[in-house]
């Protein structure tokens, strides 16, 4: 089966040509330069930029694949969650070549696409499937932190989310206070590198609540009072490296303690974890040596697959359908806040 996939959720404009699990393109229209002025999304921004590039990157990722749209057999695209009107331009447009072509179409969950990730790998990435087993996969992005428990393929269930700010927005929103240019959570990554975690001590929210949920809002306003209480310190490149690692230490810490703790529970021999924050060097580094340390496996997702991409949403289209998977309707709507179940 050969499937082109598509995402247009947030403030990335994807596509993706799928081949019997393996990834024959993949290309991303990034739109990073252009919300850097506002220092965030600007949506009805985002959703312009799609309707400009998703012609382009689409014909540049079936030229790269070699394939012609009358040779594909099936389209698919991200349903949700996401930026409504952005989710409208990739779904409808997919939607409208499935009509037109009379292929088979399915509405993928972006989160769900995000789950079986880790499971992409090599060069060109491929699925491996074969090797999947169940696990607690740890998914975390700009606006979304939950783990699941993954009991089977396409069987999990929602352990916990977080309750106000993702781990993605505490960086974000910590990175703007310093400020740190925007995409502000990679810049704190890079400074945090050189710096000392333990330098400051900042609070772990809920790191030892029995549940599986996640807060981040009071760490971030307690690092709001520090800096309140301790302005010089952005203008001091040492102390303003320490704060990036020690804000960055206990997010991870959080993110860490509370994956591997449901893994115990739950008995499952896996970890995995996606998403753009999965990037982030700490958090990788220290999820490997806790599950090293727990004698768990660990499947992380490659970098290129943690941020928005249309290659995760084609091949988990892909699997389905070829298990039998029912098709999505022609005459169905994004699903904006789908929830992942």
């Amino acid at each position: 089966m050969t499937l082109l996939g598509l995402e247009t959720s947030c403030d990335e404009t994807c596509a993706a040509v799928v081949r019997e699990g393996r990834v024959l393109a993949s290309v991303v229209a990034s739109q990073t330069e252009l919300h850097s002025e506002y220092g965030g999304v600007v949506p009805e921004l985002a959703t312009r930029e799609h309707l400009r590039n998703l012609v382009p990157v689409t014909q540049a990722a079936l030229r790269q694949a070699g394939v012609t749209p009358a040779q594909l057999d099936a389209v698919a695209a991200a349903r949700g969650p996401g930026l409504p009107s952005a989710l409208m331009v990739g779904f409808k447009a997919a939607q409208a070549l499935a009509f037109a072509s009379r292929r088979p179409f399915l509405g993928v969950h972006h989160h769900e696409a995000h789950l079986y990730s880790p499971w992409i790998s090599g060069n060109p990435p491929s699925a491996d499937f074969e090797s999947f087993q169940p696990n607690v996969s740890l998914i975390v992005s700009g606006g979304h932190t939950m783990l699941v428990h993954v009991q089977a393929e396409f069987q999990h269930r929602l352990l916990g989310a977080t309750v106000d700010d993702a781990a993605g927005e505490c960086f974000d929103k910590v990175a703007k206070l310093i400020g740190l240019p925007y995409p502000g959570g990679p810049a704190l990554d890079r400074l945090s590198e050189r710096g000392n975690p333990e330098a400051f001590d900042f609070p772990r929210p809920m790191l030892n609540e029995a549940n599986d949920d996640f807060s981040f809002s009071g760490l971030k306003t307690a690092v709001r009072y520090f800096l309140r209480d301790h302005p010089e310190i952005p203008e001091d490149n040492r102390r303003a490296r320490d704060l990036c690692a020690s804000v960055q230490a206990a997010i991870v810490e959080v993110l860490v303690t509370k994956t591997i703790r449901a893994a115990n529970r739950l008995g499952a021999g896996c970890v995995t974890a996606s998403g753009g924050v999965t990037c982030n060097h700490a958090l990788r580094k220290e999820l490997a040596a806790a599950c090293a340390k727990s004698g768990l496996a660990l499947r992380l997702a490659e970098k290129d697959l943690c941020t928005d991409n249309a290659a995760m949403i084609g091949v988990l289209a892909e699997r389905k359908l070829r298990r039998g998977w029912p098709e999505t309707s022609l005459d169905a709507e994004i699903a904006a806040s789908w929830p992942l179940a």
